[in-house]
């Protein structure tokens, strides 16, 4: 965990009890199918919440301003396979 990461400066909203082994498992997956599209987990994330059609804003929450030009890359790939979105789901519910 990042020291200037919201989880390890701000407990809040998140706390580091609730990073389990499991939902480790579960970023690292996120992760891997994030780096086979060529993104970051943060772009791949909000991908997939623009690829819906039903959504008309994202909040993005981003603390520093790089952030803000991150997230913007996001916008270069939103289309999802089938099976892109699949294993998604699938890994999300596990």
């Amino acid at each position: 965990i990042p020291a200037d990461s919201r989880i390890a400066a701000d407990g809040r909203f998140l706390h580091a009890d609730a990073l389990t082994e499991g939902k480790l498992k579960q970023i690292h997956n996120l992760n891997d199918i994030a780096a086979m599209r060529g993104q970051t987990l943060a772009e791949m994330a909000l991908a997939w919440l623009l690829h819906d059609g039903a959504v008309t804003s994202v909040l993005v929450g981003a603390s520093k301003p790089e952030q803000l030009l991150d997230n913007l890359k996001a916008l270069e790939n939103t289309t999802f396979t089938d099976r892109e979105l699949s294993v998604i789901d699938f890994i999300s519910r596990v």
